[in-house]
């Protein structure tokens, strides 16, 4: 419990947003949660469901500028792009592709480690006694290529894994296939990561905290918030559905919609739609062991309730066009490649946005120049991971705590727009 019990209004009730409100609750804090959809109606609900310690690799690695192009214009490559959107996302991919080098990958790489480097302790430690820890399951985490030359065309990533403490075990040929016999035997090379995990619901699991945020007193607002009230360099409220909202702090945790909040806090946060793409097989008959990534096709195959989830691509298309049918059709063909003989009484799409800081790094920290507004958001494709982590260390430092985490790398004041 802290000295002074303060009234935080938190927007956004993703992953990130109910994290942070269970860690103010646990230290004494009145919480309002607002949202304009609901729990977990975003990323939230539609991620890959790992908790993907070791993704710590942004996808900006060294090399990518001499191969997007032709990953580009293949349909049988992961990355797409509407090409009507081009001209709005030119500013932001110029930056964004700018980190594309070894030495920003590994300080990216070192950046993100303490956020989702031990991810299932850190949802562990937010679940427990909220009704929600019944969907983590502990497991290992598999990457699958087609043989051992293939996964030596990603030394540098799993170089960068080492150096920030991670260690795997290799199988390969029949190994592998005693291992797990889910997988063609065009696949002939895996590594195994332990001390991983699985959310078996990821929407679900966000709701139950959520509700367990509204049992320990939070209140749950749905509107949309327009403005943030000040006074003499302190924030005093958010205007949402049209009345102010008293609070001591506010934390913006909106993902991709984050943009013009942080405008008004004096941010200019060069922030796109990383869309992502997800098949579900419910009751398969077949399901992986693990969650894997399967390198090839750069998506994770994640055993969940009922289901097989399909979750990968990367598409640069903005927030307001509807899915594009390449990335499913492509998710298709690759789980018919990994999985020959799935099957499934049927199949559901779904198509959101992770939100795609232009370095990789998200935005977490209190904003310079406005006391009691802070931010949480931009977290890529690692969200569901690293939300419980960014909701702790928001936690500390509203509470006047010094988080044991060096926060530079994700300071809002690297963002501050001219003139402020």
């Amino acid at each position: 419990m802290t000295q002074e019990s303060k009234t935080i209004a938190i927007i956004g009730a993703g992953i990130v947003g109910v994290s942070t409100a269970i860690w103010l609750q646990r230290d004494g804090h009145k919480v309002v949660l607002i949202d304009r959809a609901g729990p977990a109606e975003g990323a939230s609900y539609g991620n890959g469901g790992v908790l993907a310690s070791c993704s710590i690799v942004p996808v900006t690695g060294p090399g990518l500028l001499a191969k997007a192009p032709k990953m580009l214009l293949s349909p049988d490559q992961p990355l797409f792009l509407k090409w009507s959107y081009v001209p709005k996302l030119l500013p932001w991919l110029r930056k964004y592709m700018s980190h594309a080098n070894a030495a920003d990958t590994t300080r990216i790489a070192k950046a993100l480690t303490p956020i989702v480097g031990d991810g299932l302790n850190d949802h562990l430690a937010l679940s427990a006694g909220t009704g929600a820890e019944k969907w983590i399951k502990p497991s290992d985490y598999m990457f699958i290529y087609d043989d051992r030359a293939h996964f030596e065309t990603d030394a540098f990533g799993w170089k960068l894994r080492r150096d920030n403490g991670f260690t795997w075990e290799e199988f390969e040929g029949q190994a592998f296939h005693d291992l797990d016999p889910s997988f063609s035997p065009d696949l002939n090379f895996a590594t195994r990561l332990k001390d991983h995990g699985l959310i078996a619901d990821p929407g679900q699991y966000v709701k139950d905290l959520a509700t367990h945020v509204e049992s320990q007193g939070g209140t749950f607002v749905r509107a949309d918030v327009t403005d943030i009230a000040r006074e003499n360099g302190h924030v005093t409220g958010v205007r949402a559905g049209g009345e102010t909202i008293d609070c001591d702090a506010v934390v913006v945790a909106t993902g991709v919609w984050s943009g013009p909040l942080a405008d008004i806090l004096g941010l200019d946060v060069p922030l796109e739609a990383e869309r992502g793409y997800h098949l579900e097989f419910w009751e398969p008959n077949m399901m992986p062991t693990t969650p894997v990534m399967v390198a090839g096709g750069k998506f994770v195959a994640t055993p969940m309730d009922g289901r097989l989830r399909l979750a990968g691509v990367v598409e640069f298309g903005g927030i307001e066009a509807g899915p594009s049918k390449a990335p499913l059709d492509l998710l298709r063909r690759n789980a018919a490649q990994a999985f020959p003989g799935l099957r499934a009484k049927h199949i559901t799409e779904w198509m959101g946005h992770r939100p795609a800081t232009s370095d990789s790094i998200p935005v977490i920290g209190e904003a310079p120049g406005l006391k009691g507004a802070f931010t949480g958001f931009g977290h890529h494709h690692i969200g569901l991971t690293g939300g419980p982590k960014t909701g702790r260390l928001l936690a500390q430092l509203i509470s006047g705590r010094q988080p044991n985490v060096d926060l530079s790398a994700y300071s809002p004041a690297r963002f501050t727009k001219a003139g402020h």
